[in-house]
């Protein structure tokens, strides 16, 4: 199969320090430790997340919780991999089916928890989680044509991703008229209210489409030129 073999484009700002850090993490696992356990523990952090933002309705704190959830998701998502490789028991066609199920199965858990939380709203919440999978549809169809499965860009990556939402959790728990603050308008005579949550969720909507898009125009141009229309 193609995809396996694809060249893997990881280019974050946190890549070199976090490879280290994996290789030294899976170097000390337990013998009875497996791929499969630690993508399992990666599934587990995204549904902890998911119970932290939605606890949240109750008090504030839990979103210690879901911070810890992120925590526990890097763990075994970035770590079933590296294992793998470590041990050379890399399983490539299995590993790329279940890795990148469960990668949408697991945004989608917490994309639903932070939704269903009073702090963003669950139509962003859905909007994020859409185009976050229509990137992955795009970086599969690459991975196919093109042979290459690009993990990254402009810097930033699910890593990254995990440190700036436990950065804002942090915030959120620790400034009260952060949270607090919020702007209310009225779409069809029904009153809506946007906190700092949303637009924050808002910049990370904005932020995916213009890469989605960008991405596209760039790939369907060269895809253009390696396929041109055949005169009749």
């Amino acid at each position: 199969m193609k995809q396996e073999q694809s060249k893997r484009i990881q280019t974050s700002l946190l890549n070199g320090a976090e490879k280290k850090v994996l290789v030294w993490l899976a170097e000390r696992q337990p013998r009875w430790m497996t791929s499969d356990i630690l993508t399992g523990i990666g599934v587990i952090g995204a549904v902890i997340v998911a119970v932290g933002y939605f606890l949240s309705n109750y008090h504030i704190g839990w979103l210690w919780l879901a911070s810890l959830g992120f925590v526990i998701n890097w763990y075994g998502d970035s770590l079933d991999g590296t294992l793998a490789r470590v041990r050379n028991t890399q399983r490539p066609i299995y590993g790329f089916y279940l890795d990148h199920n469960i990668d949408g199965i697991t945004m989608a858990i917490m994309c639903i928890g932070a939704g269903l939380s009073d702090m963003l709203n669950l139509y962003i919440a859905m909007a994020v989680l859409a185009v976050y999978l229509l990137l992955s549809i795009s970086v599969y169809i690459n991975a196919h044509l093109k042979g290459e499965f690009k993990l990254t860009y402009a810097g930033m990556g699910p890593t990254e991703f995990r440190l700036i939402m436990i950065v804002v959790n942090t915030l959120f728990v620790t400034i009260v008229p952060l949270r607090e603050w919020g702007i209310t308008f009225s779409i069809l005579n029904t009153p809506i209210i946007f906190g700092a949550f949303d637009f924050i969720g808002l910049a990370i909507l904005a932020v995916l489409i213009i890469i989605h898009l960008n991405n596209f125009k760039h790939d369907a141009k060269e895809y253009a030129e390696l396929d041109p229309v055949k005169p009749f």
